[in-house]
């Protein structure tokens, strides 16, 4: 099978890039035929795949006038049907496209009758400031169905009104030209609970497929070293929860949080350190490498994720199980379908200091509780093997096929 493999970076910048490169090796170690389409960019990786790069496309510093862009770009479209008419796929598998890419690289797959498959690691099918975050930093459902302008009122893109107003546009766009209802093929979520949030938006459950993410567990040794720090690795931005975890270890007496990562709330934690003194038990690492991460993840004592916004299926928590570490998780989306309470690691309400201070100061004083989570860990990191995630990809697939074939009789 030919697979045409699009999401707008070509390089690992985060979850759907991780997702995108392993899915190529894992669809090439089967004998498939795969190639990239993405965006130009200095940081693209080159592979020995065909690639097709359309203009590299700035969000933040585009002028007014090319901002439309972000709906439908002409060029972009061309360079589809150029790749599409060049590599012959039987299947071109969407991952994140939108804005970037935007939706005219859709229509020249839709006219050839190859069926599309999409890959939803966000939520922007629903909400046009993508993570279901309100202007005042709280989760928010107002868009469902189409009820957009919730977005333009609390300025939900970057505090914006002009990029809210351009996000409903795309919103409406999309919607009205049934993008996700019709003109995708077959869509699959990484979380069940992102699949109950597309069917109560409109979408049908029979057009969903929900599979958790994967990974090559040969290349995440498990770890049977304690360690000694607590380890927060993602984006240092205000849906992950980092600044709710740090208030959390403000009231825990002893242990020490390594925080990796980089993002725009970097100097709010900067501040709040000096403020309430916690320079020496707080440890900013900063970008790691691929084999910096893998290293820092094996030697931590466990994993938090203290999100506040509706994660997916977040690679930290499958990558922690993997080697073996206890997991301290929100209660958001598609965390408690990975961390089973009091069995790998603990839930607590999103949000919630005290409940999770708690669990801080167990996991750093309670080595029976590390050791009993640690097993377990490594024992639930099995069902998310990449030959196990290839034989429900592969329904997935020969299902659009035949729905895509049905659809033109």
């Amino acid at each position: 099978m030919r697979i045409l493999l699009v999401n707008k970076f070509h390089y690992r910048k985060g979850g759907s890039e991780t997702y995108t490169f392993e899915l190529a090796k894992l669809l090439q170690s089967h004998g498939n035929e795969v190639a990239f389409f993405s965006m130009q960019n200095d940081q693209n990786i080159q592979t020995e795949n065909r690639e097709y790069f359309v203009p590299f496309f700035d969000l933040n510093h585009s002028s007014k006038r090319h901002a439309l862009k972000v709906i439908y770009a002409k060029k972009n479209k061309k360079i589809m049907e150029q790749a599409l008419d060049d590599f012959q796929p039987d299947i071109v598998h969407l991952n994140n496209f939108q804005r970037q890419l935007s939706a005219s690289i859709l229509k020249p797959i839709y006219q050839r009758k190859i069926p599309i498959v999409y890959t939803m690691h966000d939520l922007q099918p629903i909400c046009p400031a993508i993570n279901m975050i309100d202007g005042h930093n709280q989760v928010c459902e107002a868009c469902l169905k189409g009820k957009y302008f919730s977005c333009l009122s609390k300025k939900c893109v970057k505090n914006s009104r002009l990029k809210s107003l351009l996000g409903v546009m795309e919103a409406i766009y999309y919607r009205s030209h049934k993008i996700y209802s019709q003109k995708i093929t077959h869509i699959i979520t990484p979380s069940y609970f992102y699949k109950r949030k597309l069917v109560a938006d409109g979408i049908q459950e029979k057009k969903i497929t929900a599979i958790h993410n994967f990974l090559d567990l040969k290349e995440y040794p498990s770890s049977s070293e304690r360690g000694k720090y607590a380890l927060y690795f993602g984006r240092l931005s205000r849906e992950k929860g980092i600044l709710q975890l740090l208030q959390a270890m403000k009231k825990v007496p002893k242990g020490v949080l390594y925080v990796a990562g980089d993002g725009d709330e970097k100097e709010k934690i900067l501040a709040y350190l000096k403020e309430h003194h916690l320079e020496k038990r707080v440890i900013l690492l900063g970008h790691l490498n691929p084999k910096e991460m893998k290293h820092t993840i094996a030697k931590a004592r466990f994993i938090v994720i203290p999100s506040i916004w509706y994660e997916n299926c977040p690679y930290s928590v499958l990558e922690t199980m993997a080697y073996g570490k206890p997991i301290i998780g929100s209660n958001m989306a598609g965390i408690p379908e990975l961390v089973i309470h009091e069995k790998n690691g603990y839930i607590y309400p999103s949000q919630d200091i005290e409940a999770l201070s708690t669990y801080l100061q167990e996991l750093f004083e309670q080595d029976e509780k590390i050791d009993k989570f640690s097993q377990n860990a490594k024992r639930y990191a099995k069902k998310y093997g990449k030959e196990r995630y290839y034989q429900q990809l592969m329904k997935v697939y020969q299902k659009a096929l035949k729905e895509r074939r049905g659809t033109y009789l």
